[in-house]
């Protein structure tokens, strides 16, 4: 039975990867609006989203001094924006900071608390509930998505700081401009320690790394279109050496996941030494590598294998706001891997500053998801199982 007869119509795609399809005409990833064309203006989405929250009103949270606790609720990519604030915060951070993934708010949030909504659309029925619910019960409101929306206009009948950042791009190609509102919104509550040189130096990151990245750049000189072909065919397992690194891994797996369509295991190292590094010794990791014929030609191999990203946060020299990186787990890791068999990429943070660092280990594996994915001739901007989904839960972001 055809696709179309099956009700799937729509779905494309091939189940080998072909590099010479990013070898190609990446016409419609490029033009405004594509994939490729989003995650190349990070930089811009940055600096852009950082400009509106100034404009923003963001200064009047600080006039009730530090609260008990932040609530960063969003599903999706506007979760991830929580994640990102706690690790920029670190671990000294002052107070709770929240990632909230469900409808409405938890039952101990009051007036001494201070609740972020975030949602790139501005419909998300999880962020519209918590933005109502935090007004309800009299806590200090921050609101950011779409302008013109539904959750704006519940921000200002809550008489709420609202940051209307524009919607150019489907939310998982829009993290920066979700994200910087987010930071500095903390930092107007004395939360993160976030100057404007941070902000200008990761920019800038972006902008280099999405120039390396770019479509016209052969897979032997773009880190993103290699990363991709590494990945081809493989179960991908994504692990970060630290907090930080942890976050980026997780963003990598949604990213494969959503563009990709890949199944991804992701998580920071803390977790894989409690179990889950004995999938390098299971069907897909050793076990694998060991049918491996060396006379075999690669092409009618059809086992398939692990493939491991090790996200290497090893800390910043004389950084005294929270406790050095343990490295002896990626050590570990790396050296087992090396040890069975099972491929490992290593991708090592870089920066000054936690924001700049985190950007590093995002930026060059957001464009290998779109890379792999038009590899197996996919389109990274339309996931039809998405949308369904989106229509079946009467829309969210």
């Amino acid at each position: 039975m055809g696709l179309e007869e099956d009700g799937l119509a729509g779905i494309t795609g091939d189940r080998l990867a072909d590099e010479r399809r990013i070898e190609g005409d990446l016409s419609e990833s490029i033009r405004p609006g594509g994939a490729l064309w989003a995650l190349a203006s990070a930089g811009p989405q940055l600096r852009e989203s950082a400009a509106l929250a100034a404009d923003a009103g963001l200064g009047a949270l600080a006039e009730e001094g530090r609260p008990r606790a932040v609530v960063v609720a969003g599903v999706g990519t506007a979760a991830r924006t929580g994640d990102i604030l706690a690790t920029v915060a670190g671990p000294r951070c002052p107070v709770p900071i929240l990632g909230h993934r469900s409808a409405g708010v938890p039952g101990w949030v009051g007036a001494a608390d201070v609740v972020i909504a975030v949602s790139a659309s501005g419909r998300s029925p999880e962020a519209l509930a918590a933005a109502e619910a935090a007004a309800r019960r009299g806590a200090r409101l921050v609101a950011i998505g779409a302008p013109d929306s539904e959750l704006q206009a519940v921000a200002e009948r809550a008489r709420a700081s609202f940051v209307a950042v524009p919607r150019r791009a489907p939310a998982r190609l829009s993290l920066w401009a979700l994200a910087v509102p987010v930071l500095l919104a903390a930092r107007e509550l004395g939360l993160v320690n976030l100057v404007e040189a941070d902000i200008a130096e990761t920019a800038r990151r972006l902008d280099e790394d999405a120039e390396r990245c770019r479509p016209d750049a052969d897979a032997y000189v773009n880190p993103a279109k290699e990363l991709a072909m590494n990945l081809a065919g493989s179960i991908p397992v994504i692990w970060g050496s630290s907090p930080l690194a942890g976050v980026a891994a997780r963003r990598f797996g949604d990213m494969l996941a959503a563009n990709s369509r890949y199944p991804v295991v992701s998580g920071e190292l803390g977790e894989v030494g409690r179990g889950r590094v004995g999938l390098l010794d299971g069907v897909f990791g050793s076990l694998a590598e060991g049918q491996t014929d060396i006379f075999a030609d690669p092409e009618d191999d059809e086992l398939t294998r692990l493939r491991i990203v090790l996200m290497r946060d090893d800390g910043l020299d004389g950084d005294d706001t929270g406790p050095k990186p343990d490295t002896r787990r990626a050590d570990a890791v790396a050296d087992l891997a090396s040890r069975r068999g099972v491929r490992c990429d290593v991708l090592p943070a870089e920066g000054g500053c936690s924001l700049e660092r985190l950007a590093s280990l995002i930026a060059v594996p957001d464009f290998a998801s779109v890379y792999l994915a038009l590899a197996h001739g996919l389109d990274p901007m339309r996931v039809p199982a998405v949308s369904e989904m989106k229509d079946a839960a009467l829309g969210s972001d």
